[in-house]
């Protein structure tokens, strides 16, 4: 892959954090439960289900962080190392546990709002994330399988020369 079209991607993926960022900070105004709230500490610290999502969005920027760094191997032609193999596998492992986390909203949203609002807008924005997550795991899985015989196949080169 050229230089160029690595500084791009890795471009395209700090404006998605910046993108995805600004989005946390600025649609808890717009919610209904905090939309009339006086304060920022009414918006931002009273809310357990926002203070989740919060802690649920450092395994999407971690993932984030992850795939710039792969990015970077990407351009300096070290596509086949143990440091490209650790990032795919973090970005596997953030992608699971977003899933996870996911799944959690999505019940406090079943259990809890159930009766009260109308969930169903929410629960499919939360099924839809569930794939678009499931689909990054397994993509980021089947990589790392095929980057470690790759790996392991290049180590076994280095020290029959």
């Amino acid at each position: 892959m050229k230089r160029r079209s690595t500084i791009f991607l890795q471009v395209v993926v700090v404006l998605i954090g910046i993108g995805a960022f600004a989005l946390l900070l600025w649609e808890p105004r717009l919610e209904g439960r905090n939309a009339h709230a006086t304060s920022l500490f009414e918006i931002y610290f009273k809310d357990p289900f926002l203070a989740y999502a919060y802690t649920a969005s450092i395994a999407f920027f971690v993932a984030l962080f992850q795939a710039f760094k792969l990015l970077g191997y990407i351009g300096q032609n070290k596509v086949f190392s143990q440091a490209s193999l650790n990032a795919l596998r973090t970005i596997k492992y953030c992608s699971i546990s977003l899933v996870g986390f996911i799944v959690g909203a999505e019940a406090y949203i079943i259990i809890a709002m159930s009766g009260k609002d109308d969930i169903a807008g929410g629960v499919a924005v939360g099924i839809f994330l569930i794939f678009v997550s499931a689909i990054i795991a397994t993509a980021a899985a089947v990589f790392e399988k095929t980057l470690q015989s790759a790996v392991d196949i290049k180590s076994e080169n280095d020290l029959t020369v």
